[in-house]
């Protein structure tokens, strides 16, 4: 696992929230490599994969440096800072640098832990007859902390979360939003269902939310086969 000089190794694959990383550095231009871990077979367990992230979960960064890193908001928000993606992070000095923070942590504390119980209600359930009623609990309080940003997003004055402007709050959201069933959501979210739109629209960006389209209609197979990841 010698790291690469030049670029990024980036540990990801079908399934993980890689694509979203995969996604910061297409908007970035950044030469990267990815090295496709096998969730579906335990590869995220292996002795091999834990020596890069301990706590077993992918994505899993390696700089050109060597250095190690997990955490996708942790990951993108480097990533972007970084390399200067200011169409994504607004700098230390931008006014609205305070909000960006305050948008992208919610997602980070609040969002992404329920989506965890949404894909994976069978860790959370004590029991398998349990598992319906506990991933129907974690979609409600996942529509309930989405309707936060829909409000934020209704009271602004453009259709992304800082206005005109797009940044990897939007990015992030469209990309959640794209592994959901959004029947309906048209209706119940309509300006985040905008923003979506807009945000899958970007030249760098479609063919990722292609493979992320693609991708949910396999793992769904796969679910109704009982071949999910455990």
């Amino acid at each position: 696992m010698e790291p690469s000089q030049f670029m990024y190794i980036l540990y990801g694959g079908p399934y993980t929230r890689a694509l979203v990383t995969e996604m910061v550095m297409a908007e970035g231009d950044i030469p990267h490599e990815v090295r496709n871990v096998d969730i579906l077979n335990g590869g995220h367990r292996t002795a091999e994969f834990l020596k890069i992230n301990p706590a077993g979960w992918v994505p899993a960064l390696i700089t050109p440096e060597g250095e190690q890193l997990y955490e996708t908001p942790a990951i993108n928000l480097y990533l972007a800072e970084r390399h200067a993606l200011t169409q994504l992070v607004p700098s230390v000095t931008d006014k609205e640098r305070g909000k960006f923070l305050s948008g992208f942590f919610f997602l980070a504390g609040e969002l992404e832990p329920v989506m965890k119980r949404v894909f994976y209600a069978h860790r959370y359930a004590v029991r398998p007859e349990d598992e319906d009623q506990a991933k129907r609990m974690a979609m409600a309080t996942a529509l309930e902390r989405l309707s936060v940003i829909e409000r934020q997003i209704t009271a602004g004055e453009g259709s992304y979360f800082l206005g005109e402007r797009f940044s990897l709050v939007d990015l992030t959201l469209a990309y959640w939003l794209g592994t959901l069933d959004t029947t309906g959501m048209h209706d119940q979210l309509p300006a985040l269902m905008k923003m979506a739109g807009l945000v899958r629209a970007r030249a760098k960006l479609v063919s990722h939310f292609a493979r992320l389209d693609e991708d949910k209609v396999k793992y769904a197979d796969l679910l109704h086969r009982g071949k999910g990841v455990k």
